[in-house]
């Protein structure tokens, strides 16, 4: 009887011991990317949003681009942002200088709440929107460096007191107010988060330089000096799984990357006043936008190595990637005009002519692009 037990004893031991050898090994837990490498397939029909200095916001269907309507926000429209649900269309005025919040149900203005002078680009990050104005600025393009206006406005700017650093209006949309500001530097042109989402980082064209602040607390967290490199810094993007950035010299131009900690380690060269700029999803490519140089300039991530070039219109600062990562939706300001091209090949497949001055391009849902990021 005691050799039967011994017997079932080890035949049961056998049998655990095998089904234990026969389990897989837990796959190891990774946090994930600020951004999914794989294009989302939304279950809802994908829209385009452009605003217009000259004009209202126009909305487009995603395939057709068939024009599905105007919001009418007030003249000089520029920064444009959507609330993680979609539900909420935000878009800086210069006109009225305020922010106007949008219902994106029904296309109408719901709360507008005041910024400041010259509110001009727009991020948003959960409930939180951030809008950069400038209550020094003078409005208008930025004149060339070494011109007769240019040289004008630097005396005038070294004679006036009151010059003031931009601003970063911080906006609660549950509440529809504008809860605190963050001081960046002279005519702050790019906004972009850390991947913590503890800090933001502006471009501060007029001090030659990109700065880091705690979004909690606003203070300073580094600043990094662009003057060697070039002038003029204007387009900021984090890399999908948050290890570097990319930032544009306008009038250098010149493409510049940072490391995770806001360190300069590796530059290229552009084309003519480079300006907006964005990672694709996968965070393999760099794409910069030649506001004067009409292409859209295609760099290796890792290297920075030139890969493709697509010729676009007049002052294309803003574009931004389709929810499937299949067409490029660009906004040619001087060219009058919304481009769309194949991602890939450059292709030309619609040219829409209607509108005034387009300046900024998003999608809904939220996909990659110049003036936005999907969320986590």
């Amino acid at each position: 009887m005691q050799l039967k037990w011994k017997g079932l004893a080890l035949a049961v031991s056998l049998v655990a011991s095998t089904a234990a050898c026969s389990k897989k090994p837990e796959e190891p837990k990774t946090q994930a990317p600020a951004v999914k490498a794989e294009a989302p397939k939304p279950n809802v029909p994908a829209v385009a949003y452009v605003s217009h200095q000259d004009g209202p916001i126009t909305v487009y269907s995603v395939g057709d681009y068939t024009k599905l309507g105007d919001i009418h926000v007030g003249e000089g429209a520029r920064g444009v942002g959507l609330s993680d649900d979609g539900s909420l269309l935000v878009v800086a005025v210069k006109s009225s200088s305020d922010l106007a919040i949008v219902d994106t149900a029904t296309r109408q203005v719901v709360k507008r709440v005041p910024v400041g002078k010259n509110p001009e680009f727009v991020r948003v990050l959960g409930d939180l929107a951030f809008v950069a104005y400038e209550p020094s600025s003078e409005g208008g393009p930025p004149p060339k460096p070494g011109s007769k206006e240019a040289k004008a406005r630097e005396n005038a700017k070294k004679d006036d007191d009151d010059d003031k650093p931009a601003q970063i209006a911080v906006i609660d949309l549950k509440k529809g107010e504008k809860i605190k500001e963050i001081t960046a530097g002279m005519e702050t042109e790019g906004i972009e988060f850390s991947g913590d989402g503890k800090n933001i980082i502006v471009t501060n064209e007029a001090d030659e330089n990109v700065s880091v602040h705690n979004i909690e607390t606003g203070e300073l967290v580094k600043r990094i000096d662009t003057k060697e490199y070039g002038i003029r810094p204007r387009g900021v993007k984090r890399a999908p799984d948050g290890k570097h950035y990319a930032v544009t010299l306008e009038y250098g131009n010149k493409l510049l990357k940072l490391d995770k900690d806001f360190n300069v380690v590796d530059t290229t060269p552009t084309g003519e006043v480079p300006y907006g700029v964005t990672y694709s999803r996968d965070g393999k490519e760099i794409l910069v936008a030649l506001a004067r140089g009409k292409i859209i300039q295609v760099f290796d991530a890792e290297t920075l190595n030139l890969k493709r070039e697509m010729p676009v219109g007049d002052r294309c600062w803003h574009f931004s990637y389709t929810p499937d990562d299949s067409q490029l939706v660009v906004a040619c300001g001087r060219s009058r005009e919304i481009q769309v091209l194949n991602a890939q090949t450059g292709e030309k497949v619609k040219s829409i002519t209607e509108g005034d001055m387009p300046w900024g391009v998003i999608m809904s849902p939220k996909s990659v692009g110049t003036l936005d990021m999907p969320s986590n």
